[in-house]
């Protein structure tokens, strides 16, 4: 069997829900390594292409979104991170995305969130479930050695710029983040850091972050930003929005969010952004997937203390 028939293969297991073998991930991140060696810090994308937020290990959740927007590689995608913590599938979800940049590298493109990282992933969920299904945590340590692997933000035709959290104080051009050493763990602060974890804010200028990394940004930085630039927008994820997708700064940003019903009790709609070739937006929103697995399903743990970072 070849590497493409053997792909298509585990995709179709993933896709049933069924993890890969120990052995199958390892093999996964070693070759998935190899292709995001060559990627720029901040790849341009070419349009169209449907662009997606936070996961978060809301797996029929994430079906559902491919039955909306398309299967790969007939849809391009553009994942903004934050794949795993929080909801009870963030093995399989980091898998199939995963899976389908390396079945098809040209059409499939995953940033980093703040949430692939190993300090996070050991409180917010991924470590635990790692350690639950496979018995170890060799599988949890492969994919967050391949986490620092991924690129940092994205363009769409170099007119949209599209980081997984927002902007830093330390970078006002793309061709500053890409002078970036990116292959390693997220910083506790810096322009790495900031580019993960901050969050646009109903201000003027830089303020501290309420979570503790990164900053928030107000309308004058994010316009400017995007004039020195030359894009029209940015599009981010990171924070919870009801409606799926928000815009803010007088539409200089807007912030996307994929996992519906957040947490399995948040209420919210999810969204993605699809983007034609005339650099066209269009918003879908849709609603969960009917429930499966929860807090009886096999291999689910579930804490009934509700989170204390919930954002």
């Amino acid at each position: 069997m070849d590497g493409t028939d053997d792909l298509e293969r585990q995709i179709a297991s993933v896709m049933d829900c069924n993890p890969l073998l120990e052995d199958e991930v390892v093999r996964l991140c070693e070759k998935t390594k190899e292709i995001l060696q060559g990627d720029a810090n901040v790849p341009n994308i070419a349009a169209p292409v449907t662009v997606v937020g936070d996961i978060h290990g809301q797996f029929y959740d994430l079906l559902e979104l491919f039955r909306i927007g398309g299967r790969a590689p007939d849809t391009n995608y553009l994942f903004m991170g934050d794949y795993v913590d929080r909801g009870y599938y963030s093995v399989e979800c980091v898998t199939l995305v995963v899976l389908l940049k390396l079945r098809y590298p040209n059409r499939v493109t995953i940033l980093r969130g703040n949430h692939e990282s190993r300090q996070i992933t050991q409180v917010y969920g991924f470590y635990d479930e790692c350690v639950r299904k496979y018995g170890s945590a060799n599988v949890w340590k492969c994919f967050t050695d391949l986490f620092d692997f991924l690129p940092l933000a994205a363009t769409i035709d170099k007119q949209l710029f599209c980081p997984h959290g927002g902007l830093s104080p330390s970078l006002d051009t793309v061709a500053q983040m890409q002078q970036l050493e990116r292959f390693q763990e997220i910083p506790h602060e810096g322009p790495i850091c900031d580019l993960m974890w901050s969050d646009p804010d109903d201000r003027v200028g830089w303020g501290i972050s309420p979570r503790g990394a990164g900053y928030t940004f107000g309308q004058d930085v994010s316009e400017h930003f995007n004039h020195t630039n030359g894009f029209e927008f940015i599009v981010r994820a990171h924070q919870l929005v009801m409606e799926g997708y928000n815009w803010s700064h007088e539409n200089a940003v807007v912030t996307l969010f994929s996992a519906p019903n957040y947490c399995y009790r948040c209420g919210n709609q999810a969204a993605i952004m699809e983007v034609d070739e005339h650099m066209h937006t269009k918003f879908i929103q849709f609603d969960p997937a009917p429930r499966r697995g929860g807090p009886n399903s096999k291999e689910v743990t579930v804490s009934r203390q509700a989170p204390d970072y919930f954002l």
